[in-house]
């Protein structure tokens, strides 16, 4: 069932379902919380927070998002990864749940990493999917540029349609080619949202020393056909002193876990099986 909270004068929606230790499932971009459902599904025994981030999905951008801080496109609104991490905190408030288990994909993982830098001791372990601890470099950030300007000229789709080809993984777009306008279909945010996101991701901080502060247990699950992070960026979270299980799975794309959800379920499974997870 859908639900509803407000942070920052944003309407943003949430579901939560099932029963048992609760797990909190950070979406990737442009994809919104329907990216996890299949893998939900194959996991029993665990209650699922799923939210939208805002300007994804259900949830609203907000106005007021502040100008100025990607000085590449000066004029460009940030949806910084702070105000994302902003949000969920408010969701967990409202919500009152004091701790859980925390995954996210791609800027999901991104969020985990701020969140861990404010309220650690809320979260129980991490789980990163096809996501890593470092910050743009500057081919990322001449990226970025490119695609806000491709959005201020011809909107999202072009670039929408461009991501539902080169983020799949070449297996699971060979074995099911309807997967693509699947996830097509769930690229739905604005142009405004969509330049706030690019310029957020662009300045988000070098988190390589976060992970040195993870005490906690953490799972970290790299696609092999990932074209946007290599299983190379997502072994630095083996250094979380907590430590960290790594799984690459050779043919997987970017969102590894609507991709494969069976095997990724199954892996987060038994990881929380763990006493200490």
């Amino acid at each position: 069932m859908n639900r509803w909270y407000e942070s920052g004068g944003a309407r943003l929606g949430y579901r939560d379902t099932g029963s048992g230790p609760p797990v909190v499932f950070l979406h990737p971009t442009p994809l919104d919380s329907e990216y996890w459902r299949p893998l939900i599904e194959d996991l029993a025994g665990v209650r699922a927070v799923v939210p939208d981030f805002r300007g994804h999905g259900r949830s609203e951008l907000g106005e007021d998002i502040p100008v100025g801080a990607f000085t590449r496109v000066p004029d460009a609104p940030v949806l910084t990864i702070g105000q994302l991490a902003t949000d969920i905190l408010a969701l967990l408030d409202r919500l009152e749940l004091p701790e859980a288990v925390f995954a996210g994909c791609s800027i999901g993982g991104y969020v985990l990493l701020e969140l861990w830098r404010r309220a650690p001791q809320r979260m129980q372990g991490l789980v990163f999917v096809c996501s890593r601890p470092q910050p743009d470099a500057e081919a990322n950030l001449v990226k970025r540029a490119a695609n806000i300007a491709q959005i201020e000229k011809d909107g999202t789709s072009a670039l929408f349609d461009g991501m539902a080809q080169s983020l799949i993984g070449a297996t699971a777009r060979e074995r099911r080619p309807a997967i693509v306008a699947e996830l097509r279909g769930h690229m739905t945010l604005t142009p405004e949202a969509a330049i706030a996101v690019q310029a957020g991701l662009a300045v988000r901080p070098d988190s390589l020393p976060t992970v040195a502060t993870i005490d906690v247990p953490a799972l970290a699950i790299a696609g092999g056909e990932d074209t946007a992070i290599t299983p190379v960026e997502m072994e630095a979270f083996n250094a979380a002193p907590g430590g960290c299980e790594f799984h690459m799975l050779p043919d997987a794309g970017h969102f590894a876990a609507y991709e494969q959800p069976a095997k990724v379920a199954a892996l987060l499974a038994e990881w929380m099986r763990q006493p200490e997870a």
